[in-house]
């Protein structure tokens, strides 16, 4: 029996193609039948947005990237069916563009408490289809309570920064590795994925993986 893959997946709650290979890499899993255990890392894409952006997300992204508003629609509805391939409604009328550090902070105490995975699902969900804030305290305490964590222990560890260390040590390993986008995927620690690739791209680097730790399970033996 191989043991679960370890898949640690750096990414930001405002990347849509972080969501996107969210999908992706779960289809690629399913089609490899390999166990994995897997493990979001914090990324900010933007980490001087404010809490409360004035704007959309295309008048956001037309200034930072320097691109005339027509082109950023173009792109967004290009991003948007590409989501619906993968069976996510993105309505990027409705994202509230905010600052993203709140969330990962979120998703440490999330890890520690073992729901991770959900609380990801959740904030994903929240930012890109449902339209939701994901900056602010009050508005990720519901947020933790749907993804079934403790809301009062989330309220007292975004109020306290108690997890921004854990977000720092994250996006210094991300630099070590040399990541300069997300998502970002390390496979058993030995490969590294860069984007949202097709599921068929995660299936076949898992199989190599199992296949590699079934090598090395024999020689031991």
């Amino acid at each position: 029996m191989t043991d679960a893959v370890r898949i640690d997946i750096w990414s930001d709650i405002a990347c849509p193609w972080c969501y996107i290979g969210k999908r992706r890499f779960e289809e690629g899993a399913r089609r490899a039948g390999v166990p994995v255990e897997v493990e979001y890392h914090s990324f900010e894409l933007s980490p001087d947005t404010p809490v409360d952006f004035a704007g959309s997300t295309a008048e956001f992204l037309s200034a930072r990237k320097g691109m005339p508003l027509p082109r950023v629609h173009q792109m967004l509805e290009q991003v948007t069916g590409i989501a619906a391939s993968v069976g996510l409604d993105y309505d990027f009328d409705r994202v509230v563009h905010t600052n993203t550090v709140l969330a990962h902070e979120l998703l440490h105490l999330a890890k520690a408490r073992g729901r991770q995975l959900e609380t990801a699902e959740v904030l994903f969900r929240a930012y890109f289809v449902e339209g939701r804030h994901v900056g602010r305290v009050d508005d990720l305490v519901a947020l933790a309570a749907e993804a079934g964590l403790d809301p009062e222990e989330a309220r007292t560890a975004l109020e306290t920064h108690e997890y921004l260390g854990a977000v720092h040590a994250d996006q210094a390993q991300a630099a070590a590795y040399g990541i300069q986008g997300v998502p970002f995927f390390v496979i058993d620690g030995r490969y590294g994925v860069s984007g949202a690739q097709d599921a068929e791209v995660f299936a076949g680097a898992l199989r190599q993986v199992a296949a590699e730790q079934q090598a090395e399970q024999e020689v031991v033996r």
